[in-house]
């Protein structure tokens, strides 16, 4: 009994404390299984309930055969995952993925929107597709911070500290357990980095952390909170990012043959390879050279507001003795992030540096890939507008991680148990025409009435004062949730309160809401945002129809893309760089209606979902919102809400399924991130100059 014992503990522990566990629904059911109180209590975390782990506990699960049995068979899944080879020709290179944040899962809270959930699901891809990668990021001991709400409805932020040894971090040590150092050299002293190890399937992500002894408080601070206050505190986190991330891959050994900087916030690393070839000898013309074959850059902003900008003032002060480790006058690396290198006065830019020291860029849709052309022409000025080299990627969603367990269960049943090794098949998904309506439409049923379920016993634990909603498992039920940005109009469906009231006010098409989101802790309009939604939802006209989810994060997301029959997304075109939230609803048999931006001007084609007006840009902001709110309404009241409740004798709406197929034929094979991934590796990755790069 004991040998049994001893290898149910490291099965578990293997499992635990690899993120594997968290897009197979299979793991996490052992542990929940194990002690459920403490899996809810620690938000889905294996490794606390491995660790409170008893014997008396482990000989009990040892004496169940059926327990023995679905770990031993878990366990087997897991080996055969991380023992496979590397497919489609990945052996050759090394990926180093770089990023401020990564949205992995809801008990890591490393991440503060659609940049760190995209990040994440780039992983998880990765690991699946035998991509060989490492990533890097910050180990952010009090991440974003978890929402709460006053009882005026007022956002407010709430950080708890992350102990990392509750978690399935990994400290980096050499041989002799002493912790792997490298350092940074920051406004005249040195900031010490320590490193820990995620493991992602088969990925490893390292984690940077100056929060601890040998630094100064000042410097401790730096790796706390993501996206703090201040552009002093905002270029030291870019500089551990960028220049500590390549100096822990080489205390590592790792030697990348592609650094992809997944958006500007790591453009420092440029300059750490910059530093490295000279060291090496090479003359400046052939050290840049060397720089830009090795990297990759993806920009995910659509605004110049969005793209990181520091003073020249900044600058000299924070790096200028890493500067002189670069052995360049002031003059020479300010001009490496200026458009105009000859203006004493332009910031320097991080999207500027990383543009110039890539030699592939991209946006992450067609239309964004547009918008960044024509935002960086004055860097290209012998180029016209169209041969600006910033092509597309457009993104997607990791769906074995998104597809909650009823949508498994579908898809075992009706496509099969390999259904995941052939999402990027177009054919394979139109074998939705051979499920029936009768089956198809109790899919969706199931999925919303669990998402009833969930929301009426989560908004019991909720911090706003409002009664516990009468939800109805049959109402017409739409979704909204995303980081609360003006630009995403969160209340554009309010701008006619009336309106609307007379739209859900029908005892014979009920229509229920659901609200969620954070405001950045900086973004006072983005609170009001939230607050507005929160008192129209007290009105009685909306009491019960509206309502507002407090602490949006991923399991949250999970519940709600799953559930919702409509999926709503409202942006003021073109600032919605791509969007990823609307790809997760198509498996779960949901819609989408959104304004013609970012992925959906590539995905709607007329039958597969709703567009919100025609893509007219106005240049007015409040006329481009009242056109967008009169089409909002009239998709509503003459599409959306007609069809979903047009019912046969058999209490099916056969013309709303119709839809619900062709949104599976169009929808699931592109906007995935294996797809992206693929793509990614045949256009970024794989054209590396492997003889002369990653030595």
């Amino acid at each position: 009994m004991s040998s049994t014992i001893d290898r149910m503990r490291r099965y578990l522990r293997e499992l635990a404390y690899n993120l594997w566990w968290s897009w197979n629904p299979e793991a996490q059911a052992l542990f929940e299984a194990l002690n459920p109180l403490l899996w809810q209590a620690s938000r889905h975390n294996p490794v606390a309930v491995w660790r409170a782990l008893d014997e008396a506990l482990l000989r009990d699960r040892a004496e169940s055969p059926a327990f023995r049995e679905h770990l031993e068979s878990v366990y087997e899944r897991f080996r055969a995952y991380m023992d496979r080879e590397a497919e489609n020709g990945h052996e050759q290179g090394l990926v180093a993925y770089f990023c401020m944040e990564f949205g992995l899962h809801e008990s890591l809270p490393l991440y503060a929107g659609g940049l760190g959930v995209l990040a994440g699901d780039h992983l998880k891809s990765a690991s699946d597709l035998g991509i060989p990668m490492v990533a890097v990021g910050i180990l952010w001991r009090e991440g974003y911070g978890s929402q709460r709400f006053t009882p005026e409805g007022w956002q407010l932020e709430h950080y708890e500290p992350l102990d990392p040894y509750l978690g399935p971090f990994v400290p980096l040590t050499y041989p002799d357990g002493a912790p792997i150092l490298v350092s940074v050299p920051l406004q005249g002293r040195r900031v010490w980095i320590r490193g820990w190890r995620l493991q992602v399937g088969r990925v490893p992500l390292y984690l940077l952390d100056t929060d601890f002894e040998t630094n100064s408080e000042p410097d401790r601070a730096l790796t706390r909170r993501l996206y703090a206050d201040g552009a002093d505190l905002r270029i030291r986190q870019e500089a551990v990012l960028g220049i500590g991330g390549v100096r822990l891959l080489r205390a590592l050994g790792i030697r990348p043959t592609t650094f992809h900087l997944n958006e500007g916030h790591s453009a420092l690393l440029l300059l750490e390879l910059l530093r490295e070839a000279r060291a090496e000898g090479y003359g400046w013309q052939e050290a840049w050279e060397r720089v830009r074959q090795q990297c990759v850059f993806t920009t995910h902003t659509p605004v110049p507001a969005g793209h990181d900008r520091f003073e020249p003032e900044l600058m000299e002060r924070v790096l200028d003795s890493y500067r002189l480790e670069l052995g360049l006058s002031q003059e020479q690396f300010l001009a490496l992030g200026r458009v105009y290198t000859g203006d004493a006065r332009e910031p320097f830019c991080m999207t500027v540096l990383a543009l110039k020291g890539s030699r592939w860029a991209n946006g992450v849709s067609r239309l964004h890939a547009e918008v960044s052309r024509n935002m960086w022409q004055e860097l290209y000025p012998d180029h016209p507008v169209q041969e600006v080299p910033i092509t597309h990627v457009t993104n997607g969603v990791h769906l074995p991680g998104w597809a909650s367990r009823t949508a498994r269960e579908f898809l075992r049943r009706y496509f099969g148990p390999d259904w995941e090794e052939h999402q990027i098949e177009p054919d394979f998904w139109a074998r939705i025409d051979e499920v029936p309506d009768e089956v198809l439409w109790a899919y969706r049923n199931t999925l919303r009435r669990e998402l009833i379920g969930f929301i009426a016993e989560y908004v019991r634990t909720q911090s706003l004062s409002v009664p516990a909603p009468a939800l109805n498992p049959e109402a017409l039920t739409i979704g909204f949730a995303r980081r609360f940005a003006p630009y995403k109009r969160p209340t554009l469906l309010f701008r006619d309160p009336d309106r609307l009231a007379r739209l859900l006010s029908d005892p014979d098409r009920p229509v229920q809401i659901f609200f969620a989101g954070k405001a950045h802790p900086r973004d006072d309009w983005g609170k009001r945002l939230l607050q507005e939604i929160y008192q129209l939802s007290l009105r009685p006209e909306f009491a019960g129809k509206i309502i507002l989810l407090e602490d949006y994060d991923l399991h949250i997301a999970r519940q709600l893309v799953a559930g919702c029959d409509v999926w709503l997304n409202t942006p003021r075109r073109p600032y919605e760089a791509s969007g990823t939230s609307g790809m997760k609803v198509t498996l779960h048999a949901g819609l989408n209606a959104s304004v013609l931006d970012g992925w959906w001007c590539e995905g709607f084609n007329g039958r597969n979902g709703w567009a919100i007006g025609d893509g007219t840009e106005e240049r007015d902001p409040q006329l481009q919102d009242a056109r967008d709110a009169e089409a909002l309404y009239a998709v509503l009241e003459g599409e959306i809400l007609p069809l979903f409740f047009e019912r046969d004798e058999q209490g099916i709406p056969r013309r709303w399924l119709e839809r619900v197929r062709e949104a599976w034929k169009t929808l699931l094979a592109s906007f995935n991130t294996c797809r992206m991934l693929q793509e990614y590796w045949q256009k970024a990755y794989r054209h590396a100059d492997w003889s002369t790069v990653g030595r």
